[in-house]
């Protein structure tokens, strides 16, 4: 015959809390009370209108909180975002810092150069300067391509959109 044996009962684990979660409901409350609060201050429109101009604001005001509010209380009661794994990525890796400095390079330079060279050069060694960090070696390519780009969307802006962007050296050949 066998003596029973009695174990330790132990007690389970505490959940995890995910104060990031709560942090993204604490802002999601404080920018629909933002929303809010501005969307007060708004005149009526003309008495002809079915819908006010400060209808639109109260509505994302109202759902921002509703939102925050109710992610505050999926988080008390546990609930944890699912981690994404990734397509092609090997999330057992570092960030490469010497790429995203080159990245950032590049950006600061297109925005120390636009007012000076204008969008449609910039645009283009914007693109150009992405696709090499990136890891392209046809540097051809990779200029013609974002001349296209940037041509094109400097033409699309300002003459569809009519929003002007700078043409810097180019203007009046542009």
């Amino acid at each position: 015959m066998s003596v029973p044996t009695t174990t330790p009962t132990t007690r389970p684990p505490r959940p995890v809390v995910d104060k990031a979660q709560y942090g993204l409901a604490g802002f999601l409350v404080l920018a629909g009370g933002y929303v809010l609060l501005d969307a007060a201050g708004l005149h009526d429109g003309f008495a002809d209108q079915p819908v006010q101009p400060y209808t639109l604001p109260y509505v994302v005001g109202a759902g921002l909180v509703l939102f925050g509010i109710l992610l505050a209380v999926a988080t008390a009661r546990g609930d944890r975002p699912e981690a994404e794994e990734g397509e092609d990525i090997d999330l057992t890796q570092g960030t490469d810092v010497r790429t995203v400095g080159l990245l950032a390079l590049v950006l600061i330079a297109n925005i120390a150069l636009i007012d000076l060279l204008g969008w449609a050069i910039t645009g283009a060694l914007l693109f150009a300067g992405a696709a090499i960090v990136l890891g392209s070696r046809n540097w051809i390519r990779d200029i013609a391509v974002g001349v296209a780009l940037s041509v094109g969307s400097w033409y699309f802006f300002y003459v569809v959109l009519g929003v002007p962007i700078p043409a810097g050296i180019l203007d009046g050949v542009l």
